[in-house]
């Protein structure tokens, strides 16, 4: 599979789809439009064994609900990204059986590695 979810009204995930050069192979799913099925998020966590490494810390709606000082498991973690989409880590890119979560630079870095090999 070759597929990448984002945002497109997220300004971090456009200028890493920019940055990586997707060939046109993979198919983009915008979340905000077209929300991550549990089958799907399934597979992602297949691929990189846990719901907490894909799960946004970040977003404004986990600390409006207090969700940081909660002792959150990986079920909850499945049921809140399943819930809204902007509980899931952006961009997620997969590339046949590796994945790749976040923006940070090495992550975007590996992934346009792996892509371009």
């Amino acid at each position: 599979m070759k597929k990448v979810y984002y945002l497109s009204t997220c300004d971090t995930c456009t200028r890493i789809l920019k940055e990586v050069e997707l060939p046109s192979a993979f198919i983009k799913q915008d979340l905000k439009t077209d929300p991550i099925t549990e089958e799907q998020l399934d597979e992602l966590h297949n691929l990189c064994g846990s719901f907490e490494m894909l799960f946004n810390k970040r977003a404004r709606l986990y600390r409006e609900r207090d969700l940081n000082t909660q002792n959150l498991e990986e079920q909850d973690y499945e049921e809140l990204i399943l819930e809204h989409y902007t509980f899931l880590k952006r961009p997620v890119i997969v590339n046949n059986d590796k994945i790749f979560i976040g923006n940070s630079k090495n992550v975007v870095a590996e992934a346009k590695a792996s892509i371009h090999s």
